[in-house]
């Protein structure tokens, strides 16, 4: 029986998982094992819904273990660490609690066919102290350190019966960086009715720096203008044409000198792939860790690895590289599952093509704005406001609908409901 292994449990990883459990394990024509160094999965573009509280990842979070048993593959808990292509197996880092107590040791799990999808990290351009005075908002974890830290903020400034303020940098005016600054501004709103009624958006300092000339440089000139006019509405200072030199305790210094104070600090200007998959296992990899990827998803040195999502460096056929987007991740992942079982077949297998559905980028409830690129409209869509709300929502819509299926979404869509009515607006523990 083939063994395929897929190492990520991202959007892309979880996708091809569930089709591969569904179809090819079910049926007894391979063992399908997904490893991933989290027991759950969320859905990354909400991470910044979890990191202010507005989404309860316990509620939201699907947990692999769980999901693995009701679509037939195997789920191993750890971390990649390396790879052997000649015995064929990969070695998983050994497993520890947090007071370093040994939980697993090192394993290594064979396969026959392998699918990388471990997604990206943040990629701070060794700018000096980032690392250490920054939160890169690149996992749930992450998420969490920021809700806490920013909950510990406000508690403190209510103490003071309201004086003074809340400073919060942001660098990165990409989606992350303007959802999160958006957001933001609903959380506080949010926490007015939970006894921090001296709380309000003037105690809030957010600055959105981007070293670009516009923020959301993925979406048109028009598109952009509106988003920078809608978040300096809620109060953000949004920042241009700043680039940042350096981070320490009390803040950003940028190029010209200047210095952005700040309690809080999140790192969302750029990605790169995970520093150890540099020359992983003899792969050829770009500047960014990304492993380079043939047309049909393979990697240029060993036909039977397989790389999807913001880990895979993968040319078009007129010369652009494919964006590392979430739409790119669920797209490679329904193409590999289709190559993968040509190959199992002995079918020849399609090449990868990007189709770009659009970009969507929500400012929490206060707006939406985007664009939707498809063959009704000829060219792009240019959409704001309410449509383009629930046009962002279905997009998430979809990702579970390709892990559940219609019935069981529907079903989740309710509870959702249900929780609106029973749960508080924002997650205050």
């Amino acid at each position: 029986m083939t063994r395929i292994v897929v190492v990520g449990g991202g959007a892309g990883g979880l996708e091809l998982a569930t089709k591969l459990g569904r179809t090819l394990a079910r049926k007894g024509r391979a063992k399908v094992t997904l490893v991933d160094k989290n027991s759950s999965h969320l859905w990354k573009p909400l991470l910044h819904e979890v990191a202010t509280g507005s989404l309860d990842e316990g509620v939201d979070a699907l947990s692999y273990r769980a999901h693995a048993k009701n679509h037939h593959f195997d789920f191993h808990l750890g971390s990649l660490c390396g790879i052997d292509r000649e015995r064929k197996v990969i070695q998983l880092a050994e497993l520890t609690d947090d007071e370093g107590e040994l939980l697993m040791p090192a394993r290594e799990v064979e396969y026959d066919m392998l699918v990388l999808s471990i997604g990206s990290t943040s990629n701070d351009f060794n700018t000096p102290g980032v690392r250490e005075n920054c939160i890169f908002l690149d996992s749930p974890a992450q998420a969490h350190r920021f809700r806490t830290e920013m909950n510990n903020e406000f508690l403190k400034l209510h103490a003071k019966n309201g004086n003074g303020t809340v400073d919060i940098a942001i660098v990165g005016g990409g989606a992350t960086g303007v959802e999160l600054s958006a957001e933001l501004h609903n959380a506080v709103q949010a926490l007015k009715t939970y006894g921090f009624g001296d709380l309000d958006s003037s105690k809030l300092n957010v600055n959105l720096v981007e070293a670009g000339e516009r923020i959301l440089p993925a979406l048109p000139p028009r598109l952009s203008a509106a988003a920078h006019s809608e978040l300096t509405k809620l109060g953000v200072n949004v920042r241009t044409s700043t680039m940042v030199t350096c981070a320490d305790s009390e803040g950003l210094t940028t190029k010209d000198g200047e210095k952005i104070p700040a309690q809080l600090m999140v790192w969302a200007a750029g990605i790169k792939a995970p520093d150890f998959m540099k020359d992983f296992g003899g792969l050829e990899t770009n500047r960014i860790n990304q492993l380079v990827v043939t047309p049909t998803l393979q990697t240029t040195r060993d036909e039977n690895i397989f790389v999807i999502g913001d880990l895979a460096q993968c040319q078009q056929a007129d010369g652009s590289f494919v964006p590392p987007r979430a739409q790119a991740a669920h797209q490679m992942a329904s193409r590999a599952f289709s190559n993968i079982v040509a190959k199992l077949s002995g079918r020849d297998m399609k090449p990868y093509v990007y189709k770009d559905k659009g970009s969507l980028v929500s400012l929490s409830r206060f707006s939406t704005v985007g664009s939707l690129m498809g063959n009704l409209t000829k060219g792009s869509m240019m959409i704001e406001g309410r449509i383009a709300r629930v046009v962002y929502i279905s997009l998430y819509r979809m990702h579970q609908m390709a892990l559940h299926g219609a019935f069981k979404t529907g079903l989740i869509i309710l509870m959702g409901r249900i929780n609106r009515v029973l749960r508080p607006n924002l997650k205050l523990h």
